[in-house]
């Protein structure tokens, strides 16, 4: 007989570390770096040179998404989301330098710390999005934005990262921020958000990983979906994400 635990619900928007401080969801620490990889299935050093910068022999490469080089190995869920937006571009021979200026120039136009965590660059703000990629002479294999039959239209693997994110509607405290992330690209019942399970996958607060190994260790789809009160097809989503999760090849 299987038993669950309710997961309780925080805040949406916020979440108090300590007495009285208050930190927004894009600047909360959620996950370690070899966690981040693991979920974007990236090497740790990928994700790690992405993030906070690397060195090469004797030359130092500064961070993509990070201002400045800090050696924190703690990621925030806007560092995460914008790491996620840098794998759909993971292309081998293609380095991903220039795309540290157009974080950078984005994030002064825009006046975010996270501008690819962001619903602006995705939406109303494509032309600004273009005049960064021009000044910076960003190549097509890099480029977020295009030009298709006289509309500007989003690249097409900027196209299908924005389809993979929730972002904050409204005005306001949190507007346009990236709330949650969906992994499977088949469907959005597994969910990745910072405020529940602490950022791990789940699906209707029910992470992933309990209900798939309940499923390795042979209790069926019927069994678990009655004993989580879930559906059927939530439980077959998160073992198939779980299982694609754990068999990929990570990229080094």
């Amino acid at each position: 007989m299987l038993h669950r635990g309710r997961a309780r619900m925080p805040s949406i928007l916020s979440m108090s570390h300590d007495v009285g401080v208050t930190v927004r969801v894009l600047d909360r620490e959620v996950y370690s770096m070899s966690e981040a990889a693991r979920l974007l299935a990236v090497s740790p050093a990928r994700l790690r040179g992405w993030i906070d910068g690397y060195t090469r022999g004797e030359i130092h490469y500064d961070p993509v998404i990070r201002p400045e080089r800090t050696g924190n190995e703690a990621v925030t869920w806007g560092e995460f989301v914008e790491a996620g937006y840098l794998r759909e571009y993971r292309v081998k021979g293609i380095s991903l330098q220039k795309m540290r200026i157009v974080v950078q120039r984005l994030r002064e136009r825009f006046g975010v710390s996270y501008p690819l965590a962001h619903a602006k660059p995705y939406v109303f703000g494509m032309d600004v999005v273009l005049a960064v990629q021009e000044e910076v002479g960003l190549g097509s294999s890099l480029s977020m934005v295009r030009i298709s039959d006289g509309q500007l239209v989003l690249a097409p693997k900027a196209q299908h990262f924005f389809e993979m994110v929730e972002f904050a509607p409204g005005a306001g405290v949190g507007e346009d921020e990236a709330l949650r992330l969906f992994p499977d690209s088949t469907s959005r019942q597994v969910v990745l958000d910072p405020l529940r399970q602490f950022g791990s996958p789940v699906v209707r607060s029910t992470r992933t990983a309990n209900l798939y190994e309940l499923w390795a260790a042979g209790e069926s789809i019927a069994e678990i979906a009655e004993a989580y009160e879930l559906p059927d097809a939530d439980v077959e989503a998160a073992v198939r994400y779980e299982s694609r999760l754990r068999g990929q090849e990570i990229a080094a």
